[in-house]
């Protein structure tokens, strides 16, 4: 978007632009969302911004009125593949916190000082107030939401020290900590817990994920119904168990937690889990000008594609459920679960959730005892735990798609389809398109869509770059209840899964 479309969009108020820019003003010194309704500023006082940081960094000030951080986050990161955008997944997953500037570029491949310039190019701001943002952020929404101490805040929002959380607060929003407070509606939290409530653009197809989630959850690691979700997960500071339930027209993520520093990362994988952060009005808006997807868009608005809370957990149910059906499947990464996982302390406020996913270390340990089935699927899972656990194959939601699919399909046991299939599952690559499916492939010819690859194909790239969303909708086609997390593909794909809906 240019200048002038920009303008017209904070003209309109238009609130499907939020977090998508952000509008300084010069002439009052602040920063807001594209929807704030204050006057519309003059044009040539205003400077528009790719990220709160930048605007920040440019001697801006947060909005009091219409809390610019309190926005669902910006498409683009998913939807480009610059080092910019990869960059920015990973400071939302919190590397920097754990590991610094220098550990985000290592794992992009460049040095720190290239990283620094091109952000700064690119974004307006280094990866130090990137991050910073983030951490605000949460901070704010901890400060307004509940009742924590504001020195428990402090660690939650992943502020090494009390000091740089005051400074930072204030620096960012011109109020202390405790004057944000005063501004909240709070919530009572019971000790070790902490809830928010999930921004995101509407509509909202919230019942076709929990549908996806519900039939592949995994005995004590999972445990999802009709309108909520709940599981553990190993992060950086240690096991955490978490439920995502809609309560209304809010997305509430409750979590227990080893250390409070998690949370921003929790809050980033679950958003990446239940794409919080896509533009939904303008999928649906590109794939409804084709008169053969219209309706179908219309039943279903505002579509998600799942994504995932751990990419090498995600990488292995690829892999397991390849050739077998959800419930063969399921059984399976129980019998793994059982095998090879840590147990943990049993919490009354979720006593169904007794373990963790297994790492790929005690997978390449225990999972060969544990699987069962065709000796060349367990020799791949077996290969790529080995791998994992040496360093010898990472996933990272920095990478990218082109050299992570490169990587991935260098195993045997892992084709074209598998490794597009995760890319778009971990990397939350809108614009997969897995011609080759059989899913997919029935769900066109019921739409009146090319029923052959090679066709479909090209069809396909007319509604580029949004072809992981036309999967999404071709499966529903097909007569599945929710998009199924590895549909079939095509038969030449090595380790492939049969037609019938599988498990990942």
């Amino acid at each position: 978007m240019d200048f002038t479309e920009r303008y017209r969009v904070i003209q309109a108020k238009d609130s499907r632009f939020d977090g998508q820019f952000i509008t300084a003003v010069r002439s009052t010194g602040i920063y807001c969302r594209p929807s704030c309704p204050a006057r519309t500023p003059k044009p040539e006082n205003v400077t528009f911004y790719s990220t709160s940081a930048a605007a920040h960094e440019a001697g801006y000030r947060a909005c009091k009125r219409c809390l610019p951080e309190a926005v669902p986050g910006t498409p683009a990161w998913n939807l480009r593949n610059d080092l910019a955008s990869r960059a920015m997944r990973l400071i939302g997953d919190g590397v920097i916190e754990r590991e610094g500037v220098p550990g985000l570029a290592g794992r992009l491949g460049y040095s720190s000082r290239h990283l620094t310039r091109v952000l700064h190019e690119e974004l307006g701001a280094g990866p130090l107030a990137l991050s910073r943002a983030y951490r605000a952020q949460t901070a704010r929404t901890l400060l307004t939401s509940t009742d924590l101490p504001i020195a428990d805040v402090a660690f939650a929002a992943g502020f090494a020290s009390i000091r740089q959380f005051n400074d930072t607060v204030s620096g960012v929003f011109e109020l202390t900590p405790g004057q944000i407070r005063a501004k909240g509606t709070h919530s009572t939290t019971a000790p070790g817990s902490l809830s928010l409530s999930l921004p995101y653009r509407e509509p909202f197809d919230a019942a076709g994920v929990f549908a996806w989630l519900r039939p592949r959850a995994v005995a004590g690691i999972e445990v999802a119904r009709a309108d909520s979700y709940a599981r553990t997960l190993q992060l950086p500071g240690g096991p955490a168990r978490f439920e995502v339930r809609l309560d209304g027209r809010a997305l509430r993520l409750d979590a227990q937690l080893t250390q409070l520093g998690d949370l921003p990362v929790l809050a980033s994988r679950v958003r990446r889990l239940f794409d919080l952060d896509d533009d939904p009005v303008a999928v649906d808006t590109a794939l409804r000008e084709h008169p053969e997807l219209a309706s179908h868009v219309d039943a279903i608005p505002g579509i998600r594609l799942p994504g995932a809370v751990d990419a090498e957990e995600m990488l292995f149910r690829a892999i397991v459920g390849q050739q077998i059906t959800v419930a063969a499947a399921r059984t399976q990464l129980n019998r793994l679960a059982a095998a090879c996982s840590t147990e943990l302390e049993p919490a009354s406020a979720a006593p169904e959730l007794t373990r963790l996913f297994p790492t790929a270390a005690q997978i390449a340990e225990h999972g060969r005892d544990a699987l069962v089935g065709p000796r060349a699927k367990i020799e791949t899972v077996m290969r790529i735990a080995e791998a994992l656990a040496s360093g010898d194959l990472r996933l990272d939601l920095g990478d990218d798609p082109a050299d992570q699919h490169q990587r991935l399909t260098a195993f045997t046991g892992i084709g074209d389809w598998t490794a597009g299939y995760v890319g778009m599952r971990v990397l939350g690559n809108p614009d997969v398109f897995l011609s080759g499916d059989v899913a997919v492939r029935s769900g066109a010819r019921a739409l009146g869509l090319p029923g052959t690859a090679n066709p479909l194909t090209d069809w396909a790239a007319r509604v580029s770059p949004w072809r992981s969303y036309l999967c999404l909708h071709l499966w529903r086609a097909a007569g599945l209840p929710a998009a199924p997390a590895v549909p079939s593909p095509p038969t030449g794909d090595p380790g492939a899964p049969i037609p019938e809906e599988t498990l990942a």
